[in-house]
């Protein structure tokens, strides 16, 4: 940080500044040797407080040297060397490595860790220090395989591969329905004479009628579709009742039983969602399902275009589908047995009661049976160190832990028994009185 300056010194510096403007006296020079133009304005020249070491410069205005930073990531599943052969003193007693310690081990916790065992080492894990740029630390992409995105590329084209050879074996069956049928209804017309006239009859006469709610104009072929057929009744008509079902114009639905006092089966309507959890329209939808499950598999199947070809074919694989697993379940019976634990009671029978007795007091203590077992920690318990009888923080006492056995706030303290919990009281009362 600069110092205040004298007027003369000031004045001197004003008079440099001009000469050096008008190249009477030689510009400034960085660190590196550099000229900095007299020109560039004082707020950019100057650098900020944090790192301004009082001497010209233009490097805080410069990008960084990022040459230091390296473009190397971890080296992911990878080992420092063969395992060892033998337990190593300070290495994990799980799994014998020497890079971290047994509270920090990642393996599957062991019975009989490698210390005792001696068997089964895992090899020490490389450790790296990567000198990563501040972006490169927040970079998500950072350490990517580009090679892994080919893979997504070779997977779509074998999908799409599978997809045209498909296409072109449907092509190919449905050229040859057509033209069976052709070849049959030309044996047909040879046999019988010719039908053509009937036909056209037919669908002259066909075109004269509508559908329910349809108005249709044969020589234009368009299509007027009204908003209710006549004999249809309102939704909001059921009920006259403001406080019944929320009716919605916008939608024109109304989700609620309109009349909740009646039995909703015996109604003509009782609300868009018992019409659409009824069994016929959830069957439909598992028949609607279950076509366009097969035909993404190659099937010839459409529910809108033979709807009795689609539910029979979704009885039959029903039917099969229960065959095999009744089949499963009797081949795997076979092979391993345990048809006996089947016929077990329910669940909730198993876990609500049992055949082992225990008594308890009032204070949770047992009087008679076995106690629980209770899940055993990782790390040590009960570890008494230097005579003590009691752990590290058994007692606690102004802010501080310590032995309850002789009350001493230093871990690594001998223990004095009951002369400590006596010398302790005695401070204690002092400091009282004082």
């Amino acid at each position: 940080m600069s110092t205040k300056l004298s007027r003369e010194e000031y004045r001197k510096q004003k008079d440099l500044e001009a000469a050096r403007k008008a190249g009477t006296a030689p510009a400034a020079r960085d660190e590196e040797g550099r000229e900095i133009n007299p020109h560039i304005p004082q707020y950019i020249s100057e650098a900020p407080w944090y790192i301004n070491d009082g001497h010209a410069s233009l490097k805080h205005q410069r990008a960084p040297d990022l040459d230091r930073f390296t473009d190397d990531w971890y080296q992911r599943g990878q080992r420092a060397g063969p395992a060892a052969t033998k337990y190593r003193k300070g290495a994990c007693e799980n799994c014998g490595a020497m890079t971290h310690k047994t509270k920090d081990c990642v393996e599957r916790p062991r019975k009989k860790g490698a210390k005792w065992t001696g068997k089964n080492i895992k090899e020490d894990e490389v450790i790296q220090k990567v000198a990563m740029s501040f972006d490169a630390k927040r970079d998500r992409w950072n350490g990517y395989d580009t090679a892994e995105h080919a893979k997504i590329y070779e997977e779509y084209e074998l999908i799409e591969d599978a997809r045209r050879k498909l296409k072109e074996s449907e092509l190919d069956k449905q050229d040859d329905q057509a033209s069976a049928m052709a070849t049959k209804i030309e044996n047909n017309a040879n046999e019988f004479g010719d039908s053509d006239d009937d036909d056209d009859d037919e669908e002259k006469y066909a075109d004269k009628f509508d559908m329910p709610g349809q108005k249709v104009n044969a020589k234009t072929r368009t299509t007027i579709r009204n908003l209710r057929i006549r004999e249809d009744r309102a939704k909001y008509l059921y009920n006259l009742d403001p406080n019944s079902a929320h009716y919605d114009p916008k939608t024109r639905s109304m989700r609620e039983n309109p009349l909740k006092d009646q039995d909703p089966h015996s109604l003509t309507y009782a609300g868009d969602n018992f019409q659409r959890y009824s069994e016929s329209t959830t069957d439909m939808a598992n028949v609607q399902l279950f076509a366009w499950q097969a035909a993404e598999k190659g099937s010839d199947v459409h529910l809108q275009a033979n709807p009795t070809q689609a539910e029979m074919l979704h009885k039959k694989f029903k039917e099969k589908k229960a065959e095999q697993q009744d089949t499963n379940k009797e081949s795997i019976l076979a092979k391993y047995g345990g048809e006996e634990h089947l016929d077990a009671p329910a669940r909730e029978l198993l876990l609500a009661q049992t055949e082992n007795y225990v008594e308890y007091t009032r204070s949770g203590k047992v009087l008679k049976g076995q106690e629980p077992a209770k899940a055993k920690s990782k790390y040590q318990e009960d570890v008494f160190i230097n005579n003590h009888t009691s752990v590290w923080g058994s007692f606690w006492s102004d802010g501080q832990w310590g032995f309850k056995c002789c009350r001493s706030f230093l871990k690594g303290s001998y223990c004095t028994g009951a002369a400590g919990i006596a010398a302790q009281e005695a401070s204690a009362s002092l400091l009282s009185k004082d």
